[in-house]
């Protein structure tokens, strides 16, 4: 080989070493939204967690309002509360189409910048894979992955995910198999989504070395809600994520990624469901319109109705001639903790367009559901199916099968077999009782035992070990920016 070619071999060689030099300038992290996850939680029977945290920093969060799914995420990633970032809740209404929306998955609804993309701009080479994260259509992250089911015309509902690079979503159903999508909602939803999920957080650090991973780990949502904080279930669901969040730690601290454990909110027990609708139409203010003997919401003919979302709902008022009227009725209603008006709101870091023109924030023990029929012959039809966008808030109601079914699997099983040989099928197997649901979420506990938590490596937390929740961007920020590399990286 000549001189020449050396020395071409030589400058490639520096070039690529350079490339991989500069990629790796940033400490890789792993987020991990282990949902519902306290203190009150964390001990001996979460010996991964409970290790984890002795070797790390804890920081409690004081929760956003509402301390929801996508309201507290969106937070987390942009440092602005809801009254910047526009999410309100999991749902809202649209003044424009006289709809409501609810767990809509844009990244294009969040109107302020997640942290990652700060980052990029700082060092090109900075990846972000986002993993069951809500808002992951379209998103601005390198890699994202979000469940995302198919809807034919002939009426069915075929559960699929949706995936950025688009030729990711076949490797992936090809290596790991479907996403089991039953046990990630509904009342089958186990930990078998959740480990789903992390199985492929780390098929993707595998393939793509993301600079910040991001991962949703969902299953203390589940039974937490069943059957709130006591019980015989609590054990097996600790350990259950217990596991796998310990298998994901042991796998990214072995590649020399440093994990951060994170949760949205805390779950407490609740024994009282409010009826909001119910108490708006006995006054006269609800519109309802009859299909097929069943009753919808006419949101737009409606003068005043609420979108209910856990321990908050938002209350729209299409006649603000009511406003003071409709005021007084909710602060009498028993379960009403209280009711924000325009100033409360501004104070509360809720004042945007899409929220209500009033928010209502539930007591202890109570939260709200969006039942509005006084007579359950006339539900609507979605009522007693697992619907998450046609219903008028969140029902989580859809984590039981109705108790009036001696047989509700075989139920389900024969209704999928009549949708596959083409005959249309209601898959009405949910509930309309809403005393069944034990634990929720939205409100700030009383307890700090309840908060949401932050731990990881941050020798910058507070004395206090608070934090805001829109103070979270920055400890994060500041933990993925770090110029410390990785050191060695061990590949097997």
């Amino acid at each position: 080989m000549s001189s020449k070619s050396h020395s071409l071999l030589f400058s490639g060689l520096l070039t690529d070493l350079l490339s991989w030099t500069l990629a790796i300038r940033v400490q890789r992290t792993a987020i991990l939204n282990v949902v519902g996850l306290t203190t009150r939680l964390i001990g001996s029977r979460t010996p991964c967690i409970q290790a984890f945290l002795e070797r790390n920093e804890l920081a409690l969060i004081d929760p956003v309002l509402p301390a929801v799914t996508c309201s507290a995420q969106a937070t987390y990633l942009t440092g602005a509360l809801p009254d910047r970032h526009g999410i309100v809740g999991n749902g809202w209404y649209d003044r424009d189409y006289c709809e409501h929306r609810f767990w809509p998955q844009s990244e294009k609804l969040i109107q302020a910048q997640p942290f990652w993309e700060q980052l990029r701009d700082e060092d090109p080479s900075y990846t972000c894979a986002k993993i069951f994260w809500w808002y992951n259509m379209y998103s601005s992250a390198d890699y994202s992955v979000t469940p995302r089911p198919l809807y034919p015309a002939d009426g069915r509902k075929v559960f699929d995910i949706h995936t950025n690079p688009m030729g990711m979503r076949e490797k992936i159903k090809a290596d790991l198999g479907p996403f089991p999508f039953t046990h990630f909602w509904g009342p089958l939803a186990s930990i078998l989504s959740t480990q789903w999920i992390a199985e492929l957080a780390k098929w993707i650090e595998d393939k793509h070395w993301p600079s910040l991973s991001l991962v949703y780990l969902p299953h203390l949502d589940y039974d937490l809600q069943r059957y709130g904080l006591e019980g015989p279930h609590l054990d097996t669901c600790l350990a259950e994520i217990d596991a796998v969040v310990g298998d994901l730690i042991a796998f990214y601290e072995k590649r020399s990624i440093k994990p951060i454990l994170l949760s949205e909110y805390g779950i407490t027990n609740v024994s009282r469901p409010v009826h909001l609708n119910r108490v708006l139409r006995a006054r006269g203010w609800i519109q309802v319109k009859d299909e097929l003997g069943k009753e919808t919401l006419d949101l737009g003919g409606s003068r005043v109705f609420a979108i209910a979302d856990h321990q908050l709902a938002h209350v729209y008022l299409n006649d603000l001639s009511l406003l003071d009227e409709v005021r007084g009725e909710l602060e009498r209603t028993p379960g009403v903790a209280e009711v924000l008006g325009p100033m409360e709101k501004s104070y509360a870091g809720l004042d945007h367009p899409r929220g209500g023109d009033l928010i209502v924030v539930a007591e202890a023990e109570s939260w709200f559901t969006y039942y509005y029929w006084l007579d359950e012959r006339k539900a609507p039809d979605f009522a007693r199916c697992i619907d998450i966008h046609r219903k008028y808030g969140y029902d989580p109601a859809e984590l039981f099968f109705d108790p009036a079914f001696k047989h509700p699997k075989r139920r389900v099983a024969m209704k999928i077999l009549r949708s596959k040989l083409g005959m249309r099928s209601l898959l009405n197997v949910i509930p309309t009782s809403a005393e069944m649901v034990k634990g929720s979420h939205g409100a700030p506990p009383s307890d700090r035992h309840d908060w949401p938590v932050l731990i990881g490596d941050f020798p910058d937390f507070p004395r206090s070990r608070e934090v805001a929740a829109k103070d979270v961007r920055r400890h994060l920020q500041e933990h993925c920016g770090r110029g410390q590399g990785y050191g060695q990286v061990d590949l097997l």
